[in-house]
């Protein structure tokens, strides 16, 4: 356990390290207006530091730079402190609610439109991951009578998704059937996660009539089969953010970090890893769950309905990057995300 002293020397040092990028030597933090401690004081403590692997000492400097370790005890007394939201906020506005039939476009709007927004507030690479249909649930169901003999079933899910299928009948549907279908598979399905065992459990009525259970038998593998899609997608904005010059020397391993993104999965199964944390999560440098990634830092949030998480948002960028910023502001974009969820699925 750190002294307060070296808490607030190593504080010195990544500060001045994030503003600068340059190492921080002894008398820069002699010269600190906060510290009012002599160089050899100073000069000590730097050394435990670097011997409890807090910082390190370049060889073509005198100064000192943070390690993995040295970012993440900064950024752990970064949020203990209370959140404050980022200064364009207004770009994460939840968009309005959208009708039934536009469901799948607006929700890829509002992915793309948060996705464009965190970039920009952050300057970093932006990452949202879109809910996954398995954590989803039944919003809303359509039985449409098509052709006289030709029924679809619409199935709209909590997470936007749209499934369309068409069931030919043998002779001519009635008008009638069709529209009390629509009306008691909302009934009984809206509202309820998918799943084939609970969906058809549901659908197994004993109080329905011969004509009645015969139709929901014949559309039902339209609801039942849903969850044979797994429908997650990943946004991502802001790669040409880490491509800039002023990134090269921090970032010396970015042609494998755009070879990792633009393979996607393995991005994908490293935000989905962190699906079950309540509060925002990162990961600085060696932490990373993906080897591939361990040369940056990962700060996200996840976002959802009431208790239960359903995606995640998140930014890349190097381990010396403004990780206030970066909490604030993935903070932010995941409460904009719940309640435009909250708002429109619920």
């Amino acid at each position: 356990m750190l002294s307060e002293r070296q808490e607030l020397i190593l504080g010195v040092v990544v500060d001045d390290y994030l503003a600068s990028g340059r190492p921080v030597g002894s008398k820069a933090i002699v010269e600190s207006a906060e510290l009012a401690w002599g160089p050899s004081t100073v000069r000590s403590e730097l050394a435990a530091l670097e011997a409890g692997g807090y910082l390190t000492h370049p060889h073509t400097s005198a100064g000192r730079v943070p390690t993995d370790l040295g970012y993440r005890l900064y950024v752990e007394s970064i949020m203990l402190l209370p959140t404050v939201r980022p200064g364009s906020s207004a770009d994460l506005e939840a968009p309005p609610e959208p009708e039934a039939s536009r469901f799948r476009r607006e929700v890829d709007e509002a992915m793309r439109e948060a996705t464009a927004a965190l970039s920009r507030m952050t300057d970093l690479l932006a990452l949202v991951v879109a809910p996954p249909l398995g954590t989803a649930t039944i919003h809303r169901v359509e039985a449409l009578l098509l052709q006289p003999d030709v029924v679809m079933v619409v199935a709209i899910t909590s997470a936007g998704d749209v499934t369309k299928r068409a069931f030919t009948f043998s002779a001519a549907v009635d008008p009638g059937l069709v529209e009390w279908a629509s009306s008691y598979l909302n009934e009984s399905l809206a509202g309820i996660d998918l799943g084939a065992r609970r969906i058809a459990s549901r659908l197994a009525d004993p109080g329905l009539d011969r004509q009645e259970a015969e139709f929901i038998q014949r559309v039902s593998p339209a609801l039942v089969d849903l969850e044979q899609n797994p429908g997650e997608t990943l946004y991502v904005e802001g790669a040409g953010r880490l491509l800039d010059d002023r990134r090269a020397r921090d970032l010396p391993q970015i042609d494998q970090l755009m070879t990792v993104l633009e393979q996607r999965a393995s991005v994908l199964r490293m935000m989905r890893s962190a699906i079950d944390e309540r509060s925002v999560f990162l990961w600085i440098g060696g932490e990373n769950p993906q080897p591939e990634m361990r040369s940056v830092s990962v700060v996200g949030a996840n976002y959802g309905l009431g208790h239960r998480n359903l995606g995640s948002v998140g930014v890349v960028g190097p381990t010396r990057m403004d990780y206030q910023t970066a909490i604030a502001s993935v903070s932010e974009a995941a409460r904009e995300l719940s309640t435009y969820f909250e708002n429109v699925y619920a």
